[in-house]
């Protein structure tokens, strides 16, 4: 089986499919040339690189698509559909990393400590008494929309900060499924879970039915020192309006892994001190990295085998 592999990750990583053959991705995306991929079966990619029409039309041979990641919004899973393309995901890998720097963000930005770093080292910053203060999240409320399985994580995270959490999804979660992930939440409408939260961070997927879920109207019902948190999609943001609510302080703060227009980054947000900027590494630990491309494997092999109830299919 020709598999193409992505070259963004360690080749060593790739090694359990030894037995299959593996060409490079590096001219896939550049070129219309099929020399190296007219005859490949299998498609591994991430979120930086479509899988769309034009690119599925000069792979005729393939029948599986394999992501490095959870979300998938960079594939046209419809077209892989139509064409009897399996695409598969890796969705058990991203839940503690995610959750962890979710977590991170909240600290951070509540206490300021990226922001009195780069003071720091500039000589911008005095010691004193009632100076650099922050606040504590012991007390507040985080409201989490998506209480998935990454959501769930970050709340058993702030439980043990001391937060009270609610929460918002399409449909409220059973209980005996939030006590047996061992978290106190209460479900609450949209509208009442932004006007109640101290802390709103986003951990849901991204659909063209949650585009720009925040924007002007959310976040002018958000309290004045609440913080939002999106480790999520970029997309769910309206960006150029966070950047005015910012400036204008409707919200008292933001923290962003993730971007509208990524890798590009509204640029109003780079000169606001009350926003905190990371380069989408929700997974972005070594151990999370390589649990990822495990999975991805392990789809791959499955897949091999036919052993399809082993894999983690989204279509």
């Amino acid at each position: 089986m020709k598999i193409i592999y992505d070259t963004m990750l360690p080749r060593e990583w790739y090694d359990r499919l030894g037995e299959h053959t593996l060409v490079p991705d590096t001219a896939l995306y550049e070129s219309n040339s099929l020399t190296d991929y007219e005859d490949a079966e299998v498609l591994t990619t991430n979120f930086y690189k479509p899988v769309r029409v034009d690119l599925l039309d000069r792979l005729p041979k393939l029948k599986l698509v394999t992501q490095f990641g959870v979300g998938y919004d960079n594939i046209d899973v419809h077209a892989c559909s139509e064409r009897g393309i399996l695409v598969t995901n890796t969705p058990q890998p991203v839940i503690e990393p995610t959750a962890e720097l979710c977590m991170t963000l909240i600290l951070d930005i509540a206490r300021r400590t990226a922001e009195l770093d780069r003071g720091l080292r500039k000589d911008e910053i005095q010691f004193g008494l009632l100076r650099n203060l922050g606040h504590s999240v012991y007390g507040k409320t985080l409201g989490i929309i998506g209480m998935g399985n990454i959501g769930r994580a970050v709340a058993r995270r702030a439980i043990a900060c001391g937060m009270k959490i609610i929460y918002h999804n399409r449909h409220e979660i059973a209980l005996p499924v939030l006590e047996q992930s061992h978290i106190q939440a209460q479900y609450t409408s949209m509208d009442e879970l932004l006007k109640q939260a101290d802390f709103v961070s986003l951990n849901l997927p991204y659909t063209q039915e949650v585009h720009h879920l925040i924007g002007e109207r959310e976040l002018k019902l958000m309290k004045k020192n609440a913080f939002l948190i999106n480790t999520a999609r970029g997309a769910h943001v309206d960006e150029k309006t966070l950047a005015q609510a910012l400036r204008e302080h409707w919200i008292a703060g933001a923290a962003l892994d993730v971007y509208e227009h990524e890798p590009m980054i509204e640029e109003e947000l780079k000169s606001l001190d009350n926003v905190l900027l990371v380069p989408h590494v929700g997974t972005g630990t070594w151990e999370g990295r390589k649990a990822m491309c495990d999975a991805m494997v392990d789809n791959i092999i499955a897949y091999s085998r036919k052993d399809f109830n082993s894999m983690t299919p989204v279509n």
